[in-house]
C-alpha cells in the first residue's frame, strides 16, 4: 500500500479538526467524544488517532487557530501603525469576525458563531488545563505587549492621552475584545458593526 502523502495527511487531519470544531460549538468540550468526532468526519472511530494522540491535543489545536485568527490582526496593526488608536486596534479584531464566515490557517471556510463558541470555550479550559493555559499565557502576553508597544507610540505622537499607562491600556483593549466577544456568544449581540463604530464615535479614545 503506497504512504500517505504529506498534504492528504494534512488534509484529512484539517477534516478532523473541523468535524471536532462542529462537535464541540455544538454539544461542547466535555459532551463530545473522540467517537462522537469520527462519526462527524465519516470515518472509522480510530481515524482520529491517527493525527491527535487525545481529543485534549484537538481542543489546543482548534483553539490556537481560533485565538490566532482573532489577535493577530491586532498584532499586525500594532507592529505596522505608527500610533495607532485604541478604537482602531479593537476594530482590527472585530473585522475578522465581522462575516458569517472566516477562513482557518488550513485555508477552510467556518462560521464565525461556530468559532467564536471554541473560543468561550476554552477560556474554560484555561481554568483547569496546563496544556491549553501554557500556549494561551504565552499569546496572551505576546499580543498584550505588542499593544502596549503600540500605546507607547501613541502617547509619544500624541493620539493617546499622556494619562493613559501603555501596559493597563493593552489590558482595557484585550478586555473590550474579550467582553464583546463573550456577549456575541452568550447573548446573540452580534452587531459588530456598531460596536466599532461607537469606539470610533469617541466611547473611548
Amino acid at each position: 500500500m503506497p504512504r500517505i502523502t504529506a498534504e492528504r495527511r494534512e488534509a484529512k487531519r484539517a477534516e478532523v479538526v473541523a468535524a471536532a470544531r462542529r462537535c464541540f460549538a455544538r454539544d461542547g468540550f466535555h459532551q463530545t467524544s473522540m467517537p462522537d468526532i469520527a462519526t462527524e468526519a465519516g470515518v472509522s472511530a480510530g481515524a482520529p488517532y491517527r493525527y491527535f494522540t487525545s481529543k485534549e491535543e484537538i481542543i489546543l489545536a482548534i483553539a490556537g487557530d481560533a485565538f490566532r485568527l482573532i489577535f493577530e490582526p491586532v498584532e499586525r496593526l500594532a507592529e505596522s501603525t505608527d500610533a495607532p488608536a485604541v478604537a482602531e486596534l479593537v476594530a482590527a479584531a472585530l473585522d475578522t469576525i465581522s462575516g458569517e464566515t472566516v477562513q482557518d490557517t488550513a485555508g477552510h471556510t467556518v462560521a464565525v458563531d461556530e468559532l467564536l463558541r471554541c473560543v468561550v470555550q476554552a477560556w474554560s479550559e484555561v481554568l483547569r488545563n496546563d496544556e491549553v493555559r501554557g500556549p494561551a499565557a504565552e499569546g496572551f502576553e505576546k499580543v498584550r505587549a505588542s499593544i502596549a508597544d503600540a500605546l507607547r507610540r501613541g502617547r509619544a505622537a500624541g493620539t493617546v492621552p499622556a494619562t493613559v499607562d501603555p501596559d493597563r491600556g493593552a489590558r482595557v483593549v484585550l478586555g473590550l475584545l474579550h467582553g464583546f466577544l463573550l456577549q456575541r456568544v452568550a447573548f446573540g449581540l452580534t452587531d459588530t458593526a456598531g460596536f466599532a463604530d461607537d469606539l470610533h464615535a469617541g466611547l473611548i479614545l
